[in-house]
């Protein structure tokens, strides 16, 4: 793939790094990717350490009509859990919005050995690498996991094979507003350096 045809113009690594920020899942529209950059975005998605190369990791892509019934399976949970429809339907609204959903599948495997924790330190590398190459081209994103990514219900709905776990669910699409920046934490705060003083 010629990923210089997708956006020739695009920032550096590093200043991609240091403006990416989420934009709330329920507030994006389209414009979302095309089906060349939503390849690009997943093969960036995969491209992350691995250790033993076991890929514990894998996708669902909701998209046009898969939304609705994506959010048919989400409304069934709420209404048969006790929620209102009112209130059930308020999913509708908030997982149709996003013109894509990426939904990244940890599939750790036990009795190997890598630890299943690295396994699945792999899955959230994988959701970080899927917002920062949507926000390479030009998209908004948000990784959530929110209620329905352990509902045993919506689990078994969408496919998941037992003992694999929602990494989280990246909505990509376009803002449609200016995303605001948020407080990020102070490095003085949260960096030591190991034998400092002594």
């Amino acid at each position: 793939m010629e990923t210089g045809k997708l956006n020739r113009t695009g920032p550096t690594a590093l200043d991609v790094l240091l403006s990416r920020r989420s934009g709330k899942a329920r507030e994006l529209t389209g414009p979302g990717p095309s089906q060349e950059q939503l390849t690009a975005i997943l093969t960036a998605g995969a491209r992350v350490p691995d250790h033993g190369k076991l890929f514990p990791w894998r996708f669902i892509v909701f998209e046009g009509p898969a939304r609705e019934r994506f959010a048919d399976i989400l409304v069934n949970a709420q209404l048969q859990d006790g929620a209102g429809s009112a209130q059930a339907e308020e999913w509708r609204g908030r997982v149709t919005a996003a013109p894509v959903i990426v939904g990244v599948v940890s599939a750790a495997r036990e009795s190997i050995k890598i630890p299943v924790w690295e396994q699945e330190l792999s899955a959230g590398a994988v959701c970080q690498n899927l917002l920062i190459a949507a926000h390479a081209l030009g998209f908004v994103a948000n990784w959530l996991t929110e209620w329905y990514a352990y509902h045993p219900a919506v689990k078994r709905e969408i496919g998941l094979k037992p003992g694999e776990r929602m990494a989280g669910f990246v909505y990509i699409g376009s803002a449609k507003s200016e995303l605001e920046e948020r407080p990020r934490p102070d490095l003085e705060k949260i960096v030591s350096r190991f034998g400092a003083g002594r």
